[in-house]
């Protein structure tokens, strides 16, 4: 996956297969998460390195690498700047998050239940 929409693309079709209709909170949490990982991996983590979707049970586990090492921290609102929403929201929408740190980069991987 290169870019947000592609992500997702793919998540709304996972979702679709196993009957989250689209229209539901489930779906829209799913995919504000999944552009947020993503968008955030391009503008601060220096690139996609991996991108990954997985159903298990009742959730759905999306996680996407980057180029960084630099651990997401929720930045100081300031009315001056666009921006710093993402990671809060993220915490806010998905039930577990870690972050995996390895040689050249990151992995986040955030869990969302899907009932």
């Amino acid at each position: 996956m290169t870019t947000a929409a592609a992500a997702r693309h793919h998540v709304s079709e996972s979702l679709q297969r196993i009957g989250v209709g689209l229209d539901s909170v489930i779906a829209a949490d799913a995919l504000m998460v999944t552009t947020e990982l993503v968008t955030n991996a391009t503008r601060h983590g220096g690139g996609i390195t991996l991108f990954r979707t997985d159903i298990t049970g009742d959730a759905l586990h999306v996680s996407v690498g980057d180029a960084s090492t630099r651990t997401p921290t929720a930045r100081r609102s300031d009315p001056g700047q666009p921006g710093g929403y993402g990671w809060p929201l993220i915490q806010r929408l998905a039930e577990h998050i870690d972050v995996t740190l390895h040689p050249g980069g990151k992995t986040i991987r955030a869990v969302l239940r899907l009932h």
